[in-house]
């Protein structure tokens, strides 16, 4: 009966004349991607493999638990929280790194199995837009692991063009396919925003790209798309956040909260906005309602705390109070199962409050710690500078 409710659901809720692979519209399809968007990965991950189980050969059974898997290994390494890619700290500094071999592989398995899956369908059919669908979706879903765990930008950028080409074919052949409005768009955002020696650089191999070319293509995706709609205004409310219209922001996460009031990112995507719109205090309170909505059994499916406890540090820190923001950073830091990054962060940040509160030897206890936890990082080096000399602020 639930299976049924949903897709009556799902199906109402798609706009007329939009195209999608007929799988996606399986009632146990939809049902994986309620347990997909309310957080419960493990419940999505395993009605996901039964799907892709009863499906041998389709790319796109394939790559719909490739999809689950992925965002289930970057949400268990806080790698979901936007404030990690706000500034381009992301793409400059050295980060910890903190890989799961085995779930690496079987990622790349899953993506590998896509294309091989694709690329015999395509061999039979060049004008497959399904299988040229699958196998572009893998392609991207593979590089952003390469970029977002592995740091790996050039192999994920030569990734990212073919399936930017692969979805850009999708369109040529069908402008309706929607979903493929996604990964165009966000290349074209991403290029368009590029410096301009770089894009100087890179235009001279015919790689271009446009900031607004590429959100009319998300947005075109947030309200339309069959599948990656979610997706489409997630990242639209992360482009808005890098350019600091946070109201606009704010605005696409009240409505992606309104669908899904109880995915935790979602309740704490709108803290985070309300703390970099300078909504110091509104922003404080917003953490704490978090934090004590997780005390309700069953209220988010899968709730990683630590980062409602940085984004707290960060408001609390914004307001001078270094004492709490100490207490908050710490707290995100000794959470249980804490990703190696945000710890680093976290105890960083802790160090640098305790030092604007006075408290120098909490500082240099937090600041070793951190080299401990990350000797070859940046904020490594950051630590090391603040053992010799106190942080003040600048």
């Amino acid at each position: 009966m639930l299976a049924l409710v949903l897709f009556a659901s799902a199906v109402s809720g798609w706009a007329a004349g939009v195209h999608t692979n007929p799988l996606n519209r399986d009632p146990q399809v939809r049902e994986a991607y309620e347990h997909f968007y309310n957080l419960d990965y493990p419940g999505a991950v395993d009605r996901f493999e039964r799907f892709h189980a009863a499906h041998p050969g389709d790319p796109q059974g394939t790559v719909l638990l490739l999809e689950a898997v992925l965002f289930q290994e970057l949400y268990r390494q806080d790698l979901l929280d936007t404030t990690f890619y706000a500034n381009d700290g992301f793409l400059t500094g050295r980060h910890a790194i903190s890989e799961d071999p085995r779930v690496r592989d079987r990622i790349f398995a899953l993506a590998d199995e896509t294309v091989r899956e694709a690329d015999w369908r395509v061999g039979h059919n060049s004008n497959d837009v399904d299988a040229l669908y699958a196998r572009g979706w893998a392609r991207a879903l593979k590089c952003t692991y390469m970029a977002m765990v592995q740091r790996g930008y050039g192999a994920g950028f030569r990734l990212a063009m073919k399936a930017k080409d692969d979805h850009m074919r999708v369109l040529q052949l069908d402008p309706d396919y929607v979903d493929a409005k996604l990964v165009v768009g966000v290349y074209e955002y991403v290029v368009g925003a590029l410096p301009l020696p770089f894009k100087l650089i890179i235009g001279f191999a015919g790689i271009t790209g446009s900031k607004n070319r590429g959100l009319e293509m998300l947005r075109d995706d947030g309200n339309r798309g069959a599948v990656t709609n979610i997706e489409a205004r997630t990242v639209i409310a992360l482009f808005l956040r890098r350019e600091a219209k946070y109201q606009e922001a704010v605005q696409v996460v009240r409505k992606l909260k309104s669908q899904y009031p109880h995915n935790y990112l979602f309740c704490l995507e709108e803290a985070n906005l309300r703390k970099d719109a300078g909504e110091g205090m509104a922003a404080i309170t917003a953490y704490r309602e978090i934090l004590a909505a997780n005390a309700k059994p069953g209220y988010f499916a899968s709730a990683q705390l630590e980062l409602a406890h940085f984004g707290l540090g960060d408001a609390l820190r914004g307001q001078r109070h270094f004492a709490e923001a100490a207490q908050s950073y710490e707290q995100a830091a000794l959470t249980r199962n804490v990703g190696l990054e945000l710890k680093i962060r976290s105890l960083l940040a802790a160090g640098q409050c305790h030092d604007l509160n006075g408290e120098r030897q909490l500082a240099m206890r937090d600041y070793q710690e951190t080299i401990d936890a990350g000797p070859s990082t940046s904020r490594a080096d950051t630590a090391r500078k603040l053992l010799r000399n106190p942080y003040r602020g600048n």
